[in-house]
């Protein structure tokens, strides 16, 4: 006889957490973060079961705790412990994304650079790069709003233009050689 294994999505909690630029969603599985989404971002809780429910468990007075610090305009000295699920390609890109420090910023085409190198490959796409970007679950402590185009373009921040602005200036990086496209995506 065989046996259909069906995969069941574990319970997942969500937390509300009001940030200074807006409302922001928590996921937990009880033990990791899952995802951390502005409210109303593109791909907003992408990542999350139908089944969850509101709870405060230790995880998010961890990452409370980190936000309450990173908007305080300080550099957390600590990672809440994080879960992620993604593509092989989408996890080297998110762990690229963790390696960025406080008040810095990278482009699309160093991602690109990276990933080409790591699997010893002659060049990457910087669009794959900005898709997996774009897909990242848990946003400003895995920082893609850290992340501009080679032009020096604030493009493509699911969480909007604005809150990558006001990301970017509460880490005190220089806003002077930015700008914002006004159409097209330039990556």
């Amino acid at each position: 006889m065989k046996h259909h294994h069906i995969k069941v999505k574990a319970m997942q909690y969500i937390y509300k957490y009001q940030s200074p630029i807006g409302g922001i969603t928590l996921a937990g599985n009880g033990d990791c973060l899952t995802g951390l989404w502005f409210d109303g971002q593109k791909y907003f809780a992408a990542t999350l079961s139908e089944e969850n429910e509101e709870k405060s468990l230790p995880i998010f007075e961890q990452t409370k705790e980190w936000l309450d610090c990173y908007f305080s305009g300080r550099n957390p000295d600590f990672t809440p412990s994080l879960h992620l699920e993604g593509t092989p390609f989408r996890l080297a890109v998110w762990e690229i994304l963790r390696k960025i420090p406080y008040g810095e910023v990278i482009t699309y085409k160093d991602i690109a650079d990276e990933i080409a190198r790591q699997k010893g490959v002659q060049n990457m796409s910087s669009q794959a790069v900005g898709g997996a970007v774009g897909h990242n679950p848990i946003s400003i402590i895995i920082p893609c709003h850290r992340i501009v185009g080679c032009n020096g373009s604030l493009t493509g921040y699911a969480g909007g233009i604005a809150k990558k602005i006001g990301l970017l200036k509460l880490e005190q990086v220089n806003m002077e050689k930015f700008f914002v496209p006004t159409t097209g995506s330039a990556l």
